[in-house]
């Protein structure tokens, strides 16, 4: 498959620039999660690499090509979008066809091609259906596999589950991984779910303001965020934070804020010894908080239970430090009683710190 690479991408409305230079190299066979919150460029993107919108100044480039000047049907690529654009007169068959009618295929390929993707997304009992018949979670099958249809080179999916209930999405993300593992093909994918970014993606792309914050695979942003917004829109729950003043005690170096002093160690107690300013936010997931009410004082956070929220497995706990709001994931098994003033241990290996000014990460 072609690789695709955005070289120093613009878009501008008028006078107003959304796009700020994107750069981006997309690997051959790669399933690329463009991720971020509404209005940060991520489906302007996509539309510029399907041809839907014009670029402002820069180019893309697909196999070593650029392809900027062409059409949308020059491209060699399929795009499924969010609100599964079916023709509501035509079965699931002709529905899935219908790209290949227009190019006048012979009939039995054309059969036998249906029959294939229908097979890869679970609609070969439904063919003879119209889409009125069928439910969310079907419907968008059979948009899928009318891309899958015109075997492109590249896949394009805008948002593809924002319309389906809960359940359904988790079904229809575990059916995507599948369908790509199948397929083996370029797949860029846009969403502003989290969720849907890290468990799909073998990259993930953040955006915010029209800039690429940061980009790599789910693991290596999860844990090494590069600043204070991909800390906190990787996660759920998201990420603690908490403001505070790096200061030296008997060698150690400690973040001293509002009903907290935490110490720090290895390379983030380094790190912040070495930086400039004293100034920083700490951040630490949920998850790296355990209840340890012998844990000392400089390895824990005293926390004021306010409300536990049951979730199965787990129980998320929005508790008080000071003056800010910190939340806490447990094992449900673990019982607590609200009003309680108890003391949580910080994993070390889960401290992070970013810069109060920069909101880069210290590293």
């Amino acid at each position: 498959m072609p690789t695709i690479h955005l070289d120093n991408l613009i878009k501008r409305y008028g006078e107003v620039e959304v796009l700020h230079g994107i750069e981006l190299e997309i690997a051959d066979n790669e399933f690329t999660v463009l991720v971020g919150p509404s209005g940060c460029g991520k489906s302007t993107t996509l539309r510029m690499i399907a041809g839907l919108e014009s670029v402002s100044d820069g180019e893309i480039w697909v196999g070593g090509e650029p392809v900027s000047h062409l059409e949308p049907k020059e491209r060699d690529l399929a795009m499924v979008f969010q609100d599964y654009a079916l023709y509501p007169h035509m079965n699931v068959a002709q529905n899935i066809s219908f790209a290949l009618r227009l190019q006048r295929r012979p009939k039995p390929e054309i059969d036998k091609k249906v029959r294939e993707v229908a097979e890869v997304v679970g609609l070969t009992e439904f063919l003879h259906r119209k889409p009125g018949a069928l439910s969310g979670g079907q419907r968008q099958r059979v948009a899928m596999a009318r891309a899958l249809a015109k075997d492109s080179g590249i896949f394009l999916f805008d948002e593809p589950l924002s319309n389906l209930d809960a359940k359904l999405r988790g079904q229809m993300r575990a059916e995507l991984a599948l369908m790509s593992q199948r397929v083996q093909k370029n797949m860029i994918y846009v969403t502003h779910d989290q969720i849907e970014a890290m468990t799909l993606a073998d990259r993930i792309v953040v955006m915010h303001g029209g800039y690429i914050q940061q980009q790599g695979t789910p693991e290596a942003l999860f844990k090494r965020p590069v600043n204070k917004f991909v800390a906190g829109f990787l996660g759920s729950p998201p990420m603690n934070f908490l403001n505070g003043e790096i200061e030296d005690r008997d060698g150690r170096a400690f973040v001293v804020g509002n009903g907290f002093a935490l110490a720090l160690e290895g390379e983030i107690a380094a790190a912040a010894k070495a930086h400039s300013r004293r100034s920083i936010t700490l951040g630490v997931r949920p998850s790296d908080l355990r209840h340890d009410a012998d844990a000392s004082p400089d390895v824990a956070l005293s926390l004021d239970v306010m409300v536990s929220e049951y979730v199965g497995a787990q129980s998320v706990l929005l508790c008080k430090c000071g003056d800010e709001k910190v939340m806490v994931e447990l094992n449900s098994e673990n019982r607590i009683a609200l009003g309680q003033t108890l003391s949580f241990a910080v994993n070390p290996r889960g401290v992070h710190l970013f810069d109060r000014e920069t909101e880069a990460a210290i590293h």
